[in-house]
């Protein structure tokens, strides 16, 4: 990974046969990034894409091996359990321009990962909330 900064901006290069999510949670962690939202694009493999069921409060989890152009990645991060968490939902495309998106659990960089990421200097977390059965935005101390 490199990355260069500007102030409360940081550009992130997340090299081919990275993790994503844990290269960019293990960034946030270095850099005392308790919130934020970050974009990206790439092409990327070993996919772990998810979408939430709100009447079994379960995500259904797909899995894609293949090569995939990410072709949009946005995400924000807040504190969950007093450390940084990224919530991130992706769109991925094919080699036939097919696209399909949801919660992303974990990627690898299979070329490029190009992110952004702007620190927010704001002290939002997540709780859980057992109607939804997620760790929701909260802003109530």
């Amino acid at each position: 990974m490199q990355y260069l900064q500007d102030g409360n901006t940081y550009i992130i290069h997340v090299q081919q046969n990275e993790q994503i999510m844990s290269t960019l949670t293990q960034f946030c962690k270095d850099h005392d990034i308790m919130n934020g939202k970050i974009s990206g694009i790439g092409a990327i493999r070993k996919i772990e894409l998810g979408t939430y069921d709100l009447a079994n409060k379960e995500y259904i989890i797909k899995h894609f091996n293949d090569i995939w152009e990410l072709t949009s990645f946005q995400a924000n991060i807040l504190l969950k359990d007093g450390e940084p968490f990224i919530h991130a939902h992706i769109n991925i495309s094919d080699h036939d321009l097919a696209v399909k998106g949801g919660h992303l659990f974990e990627a690898e960089v299979a070329a490029v990962g190009e992110f952004v990421l702007h620190k927010i200097n704001t002290n939002g977390k997540r709780e859980m909330d057992d109607h939804i059965g997620l760790a929701t935005m909260c802003f109530i101390d």
